[in-house]
């Protein structure tokens, strides 16, 4: 058996995973750090078992992720979703009362790195989806990484605005990044392409600024030289 990987990121779902591991791949090391998903061994084990999970399930082992004798670097990546001032009280409310301290009361732009507050705690990072400053998700920070000149996208937007108006879409208006971003995927020359197999793939643009960012502050919050 492996030795479990001291340097690790927190997740909300199996997207944010392939995402954020095929920007790993693209800009650093594959071992700079693994990607944990809530209960991912969990649901494997017993798939029909019906368990916290996304940000509620992160959150809820947030205190036993942070007191895990083989972490000396942990990283938290959660949406933003319609309150971000909320997200983060609710991340920084956990983060404190496990012993760190001057939690800033809004989310930087490049994303949060704190260092160790004592030797049984590890340094700690933190990155609300979409860009740390408005409400949002992953599929919000993947709609950055579409190709500037792309033809497809003001046709999927109008597809959607079109259905919106008609008010027959399924989907929750709180779902529009999604249903974009999976239409968009949907024309591709490979039909449905996952997000993380769309970044090593190319068909999304994985050194744009945002993604750039995202990816200074990984390197941050795990110590690594900056390109």
């Amino acid at each position: 058996m492996p030795e479990p990987q001291p340097n690790q990121l927190l997740v909300e779902g199996s997207d944010d995973k392939h995402v954020i591991t095929a920007l790993r791949n693209k800009h650093m090391s594959k071992d700079a750090f693994s990607v944990k998903v809530p209960n991912e061994e969990d649901t494997k084990e017993a798939p029909n078992e019906q368990g916290p999970n996304g940000v509620e399930a992160l959150l809820k082992n947030l205190q036993e992720s942070l007191k895990q004798e083989h972490i000396r670097i942990l990283g938290i990546v959660v949406d933003a979703d319609q309150d971000l001032a909320a997200r983060w009280q609710a991340v920084g409310d956990r983060l404190k009362k496990a012993g760190y301290k001057n939690i800033p009361r809004t989310p930087p732009a490049e994303g949060w790195v704190c260092p160790s507050p004592d030797p049984f705690l590890p340094r700690v990072g933190v990155w609300l989806m979409p860009d740390n400053q408005l409400p949002g998700m992953l599929e919000d920070f993947i709609a950055h990484l579409i190709p500037a000149d792309d033809v497809l996208r003001p046709k999927a937007e109008a597809i959607m605005q079109e259905i919106e108006q008609a008010k027959i879409n399924r989907y929750k208006s709180v779902h529009h990044p999604k249903a974009l971003i999976h239409t968009w995927l949907a024309w591709q020359k490979k039909p449905g392409m996952p997000m993380g197999q769309a970044i090593t793939a190319r068909v999304l643009n994985y050194d744009k600024e945002i993604a750039l960012t995202f990816v200074e502050w990984l390197k941050r919050l795990f110590e690594m030289p900056p390109a």
